[in-house]
């Protein structure tokens, strides 16, 4: 096994071990993406700049933003193509739907779908994302 295919099934690892303690559908205990204070994992928040689920209009307290960004990260970085990865805030829930990874040049991308509930309204909003080397995910835009 190479150097460089070993670092990807060591990172691959390393995140599903991080990822089984996300928990996106409430209570006060995030996972490894929760918000607090010098919480490393912030950087795969912020990378991906407000994910597509800031183009959608709906206006999201900062917890549910946060629970919609982990759910965005997630199905981008470990879900199977096409299944959904819900989470539920006070007054809107979603549910994110990523396809099968495809390469542009060098990097995994995915399209993806956030699905929204705002109080019986729906909205759905688009997009891309590239992963980096560092596994953070970049939208294109």
């Amino acid at each position: 096994m190479g150097v460089s295919r070993f670092r990807g099934a060591a990172a691959i690892a390393l995140a599903a071990f991080a990822l089984s303690a996300c928990t996106t559908t409430g209570g006060t205990r995030g996972g490894v993406l929760s918000s607090r204070k010098g919480n490393p994992s912030a950087l795969y928040i912020s990378a991906l700049q407000g994910g597509i689920v800031a183009r959608s209009g709906v206006k999201l307290s900062n917890s549910e933003l946060q629970r919609a960004l982990e759910a965005e990260y997630r199905a981008l970085e470990a879900a199977p193509g096409g299944q959904p990865v819900a989470w539920k805030g006070d007054s809107v829930s979603g549910e994110v739907v990523a396809a099968a990874p495809y390469q542009v040049g060098q990097q995994n991308c995915r399209q993806y779908t956030h699905k929204l509930n705002d109080q019986g309204r729906q909205i759905s909003a688009r997009g891309a994302a590239c992963r980096n080397t560092n596994g953070t995910w970049t939208p294109l835009t």
